[in-house]
């Protein structure tokens, strides 16, 4: 079985406070919601109606079961989540403070399970056959996890589309300069990277997102995607011709899966022969559906959602 979106990397449980405006200390109750960049992007995926799965390990414990039963519960195929025993399933605990404060606090030491996952574990058909492959840059931050994505990259050799999530955490880096040399060589074997500003100058150098979009040409990939929070989205295509989309206007409840929402629908529009302005509307608008929920996983819209956020905004602006 070929799969649509196949997407890489990590995995856990976010604990997110059900109360907002109040630091961890203060909050009474909590809500336990799948978590992991790479893995909301395939529920998002999913969301739209794609055969999805994740490459990804838990740790051999209960959370690493709940992960398993909520991505069956989301129609993304589990066959390769695999377990580790290094470490428990990480644990991701935020605070919320809207409309722009969202600190994470991330328990994943001393390395996470999906960062134990070893070339030779990779099923390198399933990698080279995906319609769409996803990676980010956590998943170089660490060996082995390092190595196989680098050779799940090295294998595919472009062969369909290819995304690369810059995903900046120097949090999980042991030496944060080293990222730039392994940044570089995935994006050799890439044909979308997707990135905010800070993300752009970890991998480029640029930070301006006209110039951060031509030095990821540059890198080799075809399509640029510059997120500029409260000022849109740039996104640059291999002739150099340029899309900024707007902001679409949100009362925020929880920015955090808005980029991963934004994945996922960007997936769908480059797995729907739309062109870029579209594809990249249409993300936006995703991220900000997302942004005004509390959850990331069980947040993703369907694109009957995504569509009329559209229409509204459109209608907003007669």
């Amino acid at each position: 079985m070929s799969f649509e979106v196949l997407t890489m990397g990590r995995v856990g449980v976010d604990v997110y406070p059900l109360q907002t405006g109040v630091g961890l200390a203060e909050v009474a109750s909590f809500g336990k919601y799948l978590g992991g960049s790479p893995t909301n992007v395939a529920v998002a995926a999913a969301r739209h109606g794609h055969r999805t799965a994740v490459i990804t390990k838990t740790g051999r414990d209960p959370f690493g079961d709940f992960v398993r039963t909520a991505l069956d519960g989301y129609g993304v195929d589990t066959r390769y989540v695999g377990t580790s025993d290094i470490a428990p399933t990480p644990v991701t605990f935020c605070e919320i403070f809207p409309p722009d404060d969202f600190p994470l606090y991330f328990y994943r030491q001393p390395k996470a399970p999906d960062l134990d996952i070893e070339p030779g574990e990779l099923d390198l058909d399933a990698v080279r056959t995906a319609d769409i492959l996803w990676v980010t840059g956590t998943g170089l931050s660490e060996e082995p996890s390092r190595s196989a994505t680098l050779a799940a990259l090295a294998h595919r050799a472009k062969a369909g589309t290819t995304v690369f999530d810059l995903d900046w955490r120097p949090v999980f880096w042991k030496d944060p300069a080293e990222a730039r040399t392994y940044y570089a060589e995935a994006l050799r074997h890439t044909t979308v990277a997707v990135g905010n500003r800070e993300e752009c100058e970890v991998a480029t150098g640029e930070r301006e997102p006209l110039a951060a979009a031509k030095a990821l040409l540059a890198a080799g990939v075809e399509l640029a995607v510059v997120k500029q929070g409260p000022r849109g989205v740039l996104a640059m295509d291999r002739d150099g011709s340029v899309s900024e989309i707007p902001p679409v206007p949100v009362d925020v409840v929880n920015g955090l899966g808005a980029g991963d929402a934004f994945g996922g629908a960007l997936c769908h529009g480059l797995l729907s022969g739309w062109d870029t302005r579209r594809t990249v509307s249409f993300a936006n608008a995703a991220g900000a559906v997302v942004a005004g929920r509390l959850s990331c996983a069980d947040a993703m819209p369907a694109e009957s959602e995504v569509e009329s956020k559209l229409k509204e905004v459109a209608d907003a602006v007669r």
